[in-house]
């Protein structure tokens, strides 16, 4: 095998987290691979929302306009849902819970066009069937549509979904809890004979019976909600605690979300298929499953997205956790490809990112818990709604539903308030003109900004700008003199100019020994080899 070859890195899994982790490492200079089974893009209706801080960091990379945001940034949202209690989020100075409304099939197509104009090579139709490593590189064998192959590479991330054959092949428990006897269904339906009060916006039944709109309703039965969907269509998701038991081999229909919300409303109720084009959402799924990777990594194969962690469904955490995943350990990954990564900086993903999915999993199942019908949980739920008029427990929940309550330990010392956060989005005096921090990230390397206006942190640092940019100017509302941002969104040092010492500690931390002589991030490796045929 030539040299230079085992620097690639094998991407499983051509889903969302997987194709942001691809365009990531390529912005990093090193080339990926992607492997993904199915020979075309999914059209199954699946999630339809961004919520918390992974909007952000889209923007960060120039993303979210093209993924249909309003306006010039994101903005944090009004209003939101907690263990289906209303979270008012209007008044909330620093709200962190920013949303973007995006059905996840455009969210695939427009991830999968950024990473292949970065140059990534997708192969659809191409599956893992067997994996092993060594001290140098890990070999797998694959299945594509002419016939098997070798491909042999550095590393190889597992993005391949909650029934991950990467985890499963290197034995990786998935340690946690499936409760079968609660149920969650989803459906796009339409209700033959109603109407929507423009008023009240309700759904009128034939029979006078009206059923609220948009907001999940509990009875004795269950909980559901019914959400207009288009012209005639509607999206019923119900979710029962002691329903029948369900079979996994047999896929779900309309008439078993209409027997379930029947029992959950405890009255018949007439719904169809929808007649118009789909895709359409129809799914059947255990709500009340949590479970997390015991190990993010073993040897040179990691685990992210939902290969790492599920969760209920409660709040639409997932593709916020599992897109976090693919920004935290893209620029990581790169950096030891590169020979420029400080010991133990791999580590630093399962360090980072595990205790992010254990909050998500217990934020998640506390909201479900709320979901649940019984006297009990109604007590319950008086008492959260009275605790959700103190503007304090309002945002410390906002903090937990955006991912913002988790702060990284970044380096020795005491921390400023920002180190170890997400960025906040600064407007900044760069030159002459004005620009965001955002855009100054765009190309997805580290950022340090030198807002003291002289300029003095440039000579201290000089060993690092191989890999480090440098950009000085001013801002006026900086909660810092200086930032330095990781790739991946997070503030790895901010503080006084005088802080030099802290400075150059983080620098070594994240970004390696101070030495000049670095291959350039541009750089690419060559790519992996293999052949077809070679099994």
């Amino acid at each position: 095998m030539p040299a230079g070859d085992e620097e690639n890195v094998v991407i499983v899994g051509g889903g969302p987290v997987g194709l942001l982790l691809a365009g990531e490492l390529m912005l990093a200079g090193v080339r990926p691979v992607v492997l993904e089974q199915l020979p075309e893009r999914s059209t199954a209706y699946k999630a339809n929302a961004l919520i918390g801080q992974v909007v952000r960091f889209l923007d960060h990379r120039g993303l979210y306009r093209s993924l249909g945001g309003r306006g010039d940034r994101p903005q944090p949202a009004a209003a939101f849902l907690f263990g289906a209690l209303p979270l008012d989020l209007s008044g909330l100075d620093g709200n962190p819970l920013h949303g973007l409304q995006i059905r996840q099939e455009l969210l695939e197509s427009s991830l999968e066009q950024w990473a292949r104009d970065l140059g990534v090579e997708i192969r659809r139709g191409h599956r893992l069937r067997e994996l092993r490593q060594d001290d140098d590189a890990v070999t797998v064998r694959v299945q594509g549509p002419g016939g098997g192959y070798q491909l042999r590479a550095g590393y190889l991330v597992g993005c391949d979904g909650a029934r991950s054959e990467v985890r499963r092949t290197i034995g990786v428990p998935f340690t946690g809890h499936t409760d079968p006897n609660v149920v969650s269904r989803a459906a796009h339906v339409t209700v033959p004979g109603s109407s929507v009060d423009a008023e009240t916006a309700e759904i009128v039944l034939p029979d006078g019976d009206r059923i609220g709109l948009y907001a999940w309703h509990r009875t004795e039965r269950g909980t559901y909600v019914v959400v207009p969907h288009g012209p005639g269509v509607s999206m019923v998701s119900v979710i029962e605690w002691d329903g029948p038991p369900v079979a996994d081999e047999i896929p779900a229909g309309v008439e078993e979300v209409r027997a379930s919300l029947c029992r959950v409303l405890g009255r018949e109720l007439a719904l169809a298929a929808p007649a118009t084009a789909g895709p359409h959402l129809l799914r059947r799924r255990y709500a009340a499953n949590a479970r997390i990777a015991d190990s993010y990594r073993r040897g040179r194969v990691f685990l992210a997205g939902d290969a790492a962690h599920v969760h209920p469904a409660v709040g639409a955490p997932g593709l916020n956790l599992g897109l976090q995943d693919a920004a935290n350990l893209g620029w990581k990954l790169a950096a030891q490809v590169h020979g420029r990564a400080s010991p133990g900086l791999l580590d630093s993903y399962q360090a980072e990112r595990r205790p992010a999915a254990e909050r998500v999993t217990m934020q998640t199942q506390a909201q479900l818990a709320l979901m649940a019908p019984g006297p009990a949980v109604t007590a319950l739920r008086q008492v959260v709604t009275e605790l959700l008029e103190n503007p304090a427990v309002t945002g410390q929940l906002a903090d937990l539903l955006a991912g913002a309550d988790v702060r990284y330990l970044m380096h020795p010392g005491p921390p400023h308030a920002l180190t170890g956060r997400f960025a906040p989005d600064l407007t900044l005096r760069v030159g002459s003109s004005d620009t965001r921090l955002a855009e100054l990230l765009r190309p997805g390397r580290p950022l340090l900004v030198d807002l003291t206006g002289g300029g003095r942190l440039a000579a201290p640092t000089g060993p690092w700008r191989d890999r480090v940019d440098l950009v000085t100017g001013n801002a006026p509302a900086s909660p810092a003199d200086a930032l330095l941002v990781r790739p991946d969104g997070y503030v790895a040092w901010a503080g006084r100019a005088d802080g030099d010492d802290l400075l150059v500690a983080a620098l070594e931390t994240w970004f390696g020994a101070p030495q000049g002589h670095h291959p350039p991030a541009g750089a690419l490796p060559p790519r992996a080899d293999d052949s077809v045929g070679r099994d």
